[in-house]
C-alpha cells in the first residue's frame, strides 16, 4: 500500500526520507521532540537499523522514550538528553545515513522554549561531516511567534554557503500560503 504524505514541510520531509532511507541504515532525529520522526525513522531502518534520537528538553528526551518504548522500537533507538550541535559526540563522520531536524518550538510545547540559530547552525555543520556519501538531510524551519525570525535567518544565510561539490541544498516555498509557513530544506550528500 502506498503511504500518503501530507502537503506541508514535514510531510515533505518524510516523503525525501522514506525515498532515501533503507532497512539496515542509521540516522538521527536531532530534534527528537514528541518523538514522532525519531518513530518514523524507526519503521525506515528496520530491525538492522539503529536511529539516535537528541533533544535538549528533559520532557521531550522522556516522551521520545516513552512513544518508542511503546510502539516496540526502543531497542533499535538511543535517545539522549544534549544539544543538537553536540551530535558529532554521537556519530563518526561517514557513517550517517540521514539526519532530520525540525527548528522552532516544541509541539504542544512552552512556545518560549525554542532552537536558536548559533547552535542550529553549529549543528547543521556537524551533521553535514557525519553523512555519508548518498546521505540526506532534512530540516524544517519554523518560525515566528515567540522565537521570531532569527533562527530562519541564520539558517537561510547559511545554506548558500554549503560546498555545492560536496551537497545538494534545496529550499522549497509555500508560495500561495500565508502566515509564517514552515520551509522545508532537503541535503543530499555527493
Amino acid at each position: 500500500m502506498k503511504r500518503e504524505y501530507p502537503l506541508n514541510a514535514l510531510g515533505l520531509s518524510h516523503q525525501f526520507m522514506a525515498a532515501h532511507i533503507r532497512p539496515g541504515d542509521f540516522c538521527i532525529d536531532a530534534t527528537a521532540g514528541r518523538g514522532r520522526d525519531a518513530l518514523f525513522l524507526c519503521g525506515l531502518v528496520g530491525e538492522s537499523g539503529r536511529v539516535l534520537a537528541m533533544d535538549i528538553q528533559a520532557d521531550a528526551v522522556t516522551e521520545t522514550r516513552a512513544l518508542l518504548t511503546a510502539e516496540g522500537c526502543a531497542h533499535r533507538a538511543q535517545v539522549v538528553q544534549d544539544c543538537h550541535s553536540r551530535m558529532g559526540q554521537y556519530a563518526d563522520p561517514g557513517t550517517v545515513d540521514g539526519i532530520m531536524f525540525n527548528f522552532g518550538w516544541l509541539p504542544g510545547g512552552d512556545h518560549h522554549t525554542f532552537s536558536h540559530a548559533d547552535t542550529s547552525v553549529a549543528a547543521v555543520q556537524a551533521g553535514l561531516d557525519l553523512l555519508r556519501p548518498g546521505g540526506v538531510m532534512t530540516l524544517c524551519i519554523y518560525y515566528g511567534r515567540e522565537n521570531g525570525t532569527a533562527e530562519r535567518d541564520a539558517l537561510l544565510a547559511f545554506l548558500p554557503t554549503v560546498d555545492s561539490r560536496r551537497y545538494t541544498v534545496i529550499r522549497g516555498d509555500f508560495a500561495n500560503r500565508t502566515g509564517d509557513v514552515p520551509i522545508p530544506v532537503f541535503i543530499l550528500k555527493e
